[in-house]
C-alpha cells in the first residue's frame, strides 16, 4: 500500500494467505486490518474482501501513515514535500503565535529557543531543540486544527533538520531563530511572518548546499 506493494484498488490476499506471509495470528492480522480500516487505507466487504483505497482517502496526517510514508519515499521526495508543507503553514503559524500565543506559550518558544543557543556543537542537542521551537510555534496558534501539524513536526522534521544540523551555517541559524522568537514574543504579527519566510528560504538552500558539499 504504502510501499506500492499494492495498488488502489487490489484485493489482499485472504487472511490465511496473510497470515502465512507475515507470520502473525489470525488475531494479531485481524487488529492490523482494523487499524488500517481505521485509517482509511483499506476497506473491507462481506463476500468480496479486503481492498485498498486510494491514498486520496488515507488518514494522511496520521502519524502511523507519515512515518510509514517516510520510510517508503525517496529523500528528494521527502524533503520537496515537507518543504511545501512548511512553506504553506509556518509562516502562518507565525503569524498567529504573535496574534494569540498566551504569555506561558512565549515562554516555551523562548525556552526552546534557547537550548538551541545553547545546544554549541551537539547535533542531537541542536536538533531536539530545533523540533521543539517549530512545534511550540503551531501549538502557540491557539488554534486546534494548527496542533496536528504541530504533532506531524515530533518525527516528520527529524531527517530533515538532522541533515541540516550537519552544515556550517548554525551562527547564521541561530541569529534567524532570535529575530523569529523576538518577533512573536513582541507580538510583531508582520515581522513574524517575514522571519519565518527568511528562515524556511534560507533552510531550503541550506540543505541543497550540505547534500552537494557536505557543509
Amino acid at each position: 500500500m504504502v510501499g506500492g506493494g499494492y495498488a488502489a484498488g487490489q484485493l489482499l490476499p485472504t487472511e490465511p494467505q496473510l497470515c502465512e506471509k507475515y507470520g502473525v495470528s489470525r488475531t494479531a492480522l485481524r487488529e492490523a486490518i482494523r487499524s488500517l480500516v481505521a485509517k482509511g487505507l483499506i476497506e473491507t466487504r462481506p463476500r468480496t474482501g479486503t481492498r485498498v483505497r486510494p491514498p486520496s482517502t488515507w488518514a494522511n496526517l496520521d502519524p502511523d501513515v507519515i512515518k510509514w510514508r517516510l520510510a517508503t519515499t525517496d529523500t528528494e521526495t521527502y524533503l520537496s514535500k515537507m518543504f511545501h508543507l512548511r512553506m504553506a503553514t509556518e509562516p502562518m503559524a507565525c503569524e498567529l503565535a504573535a496574534r494569540h500565543g498566551t504569555a506561558d506559550m512565549h515562554k516555551v518558544i523562548r525556552q526552546a529557543f534557547l537550548e538551541m543557543a545553547e545546544a554549541g556543537d551537539d547535533n542531537e542537542m541542536w536538533v531536539k531543540a530545533d523540533i521543539a521551537f517549530h512545534k511550540a510555534i503551531y501549538f502557540a496558534t491557539s488554534n486546534e486544527f494548527f496542533w496536528p501539524l504541530g504533532e506531524i513536526l515530533e518525527f516528520g522534521l527529524v531527517p530533515m533538520f538532522t541533515i541540516a544540523a550537519q552544515g556550517s551555517h548554525r551562527p547564521r541559524a541561530v541569529e534567524e531563530h532570535r529575530r523569529l522568537c523576538d518577533a512573536i514574543l513582541a507580538r510583531d504579527v508582520a515581522g513574524s511572518r517575514r522571519a519565518s519566510l527568511e528562515m524556511l528560504e534560507n533552510a531550503a538552500s541550506d540543505i541543497d548546499r550540505i547534500r552537494t558539499t557536505g557543509r
